[in-house]
């Protein structure tokens, strides 16, 4: 596993550990929403995917681009859907986007090599 998406999940899972120990309800329920959100319904994951990843991107948070990226790459997204849904994304953000659009396209692209690297 590349490096990138191995810290990322390891960080990602110690600490959503720690956060759901405390034991809040509230938080708690919030975690539950967002992972029933993304379940399939009126809209199919993979759409619901690319949605998370456009309004991720818009307001800036870079753990929620990759956890988009990653769900959308176990989805099949491909490439260039991606690259397409980022730049509505950035039309959409503005220029003050660009270094979160960088960090996704390195992070698609870390993705792309450890999956290529599991098929070899």
């Amino acid at each position: 596993m590349s490096d990138i998406i191995e810290e990322f999940n390891i960080y990602r899972a110690k600490m959503n550990d720690k956060i759901l120990a405390d034991n809040n309800k509230i938080v708690k329920r919030i975690f539950n929403l967002d992972t029933n959100a993304f379940q399939e319904g009126a809209l199919d994951k993979k759409t619901k995917e690319l949605l998370g990843l456009v309004a991720s991107t818009v307001l800036r948070c870079d753990d929620c681009v990759k956890y988009h990226l990653e769900s959308s790459h176990k989805e099949g997204l491909t490439k260039a859907e991606i690259s397409e849904a980022l730049g509505i994304a950035t039309l959409v953000g503005g220029t003050i986007v660009i270094p979160h659009l960088r960090r996704a396209h390195e992070y698609w692209e870390a993705l792309e090599n450890q999956h290529s690297k599991v098929n070899v």
